[in-house]
């Protein structure tokens, strides 16, 4: 089993094929959609093959450490960023293939219209092993 991070990006990716902004739909189209990702999750759980998701707020800051002593330095918040986050999910699968599959999947979620987004999700795997460095 392999874990992957599955990343919806609400700005910063390519577009989606239905790109109407969420603040643009009707608060039926973001029930119907988060009730989508509720189901994916839930049959991912029955499988064993969903870990953990959250949703994300749009508000974030950058934060440092700024040296012994200090407190640590931050900028922000950037709820205009041009790349912001909406929420990631954790899956672990058998295969980098099942990972695609699933993505793809997630990526029908419906948005304006009730039509499937078709958004871009960016598809991470987890570091299994250090990298090697060699000199």
């Amino acid at each position: 089993m392999a874990k992957y991070l599955l990343l919806k990006h609400y700005r910063g990716a390519p577009a989606a094929v239905n790109d109407v902004p969420m603040d643009k739909w009707t608060p039926e189209e973001i029930s119907a959609h988060m009730q989508y990702m509720s189901d994916f999750a839930a049959r991912l759980e029955e499988t064993g093959e969903f870990v953990d998701g959250q949703a994300l707020a749009p508000e974030g800051a950058w934060v440092r450490y700024d040296g012994e002593g200090r407190p640590p330095v931050t900028d922000g918040p950037f709820a205009e960023t041009k790349d912001l986050i909406a929420g990631w999910m954790v899956i672990d699968v058998d295969s980098y293939e099942r990972a695609v599959e699933l993505a793809g999947e997630l990526s029908a979620a419906p948005g304006a219209g009730g039509k499937p987004i078709h958004e871009w999700l960016e598809l991470r795997p987890f570091l299994t092993e250090p990298p090697t460095v060699t000199e």
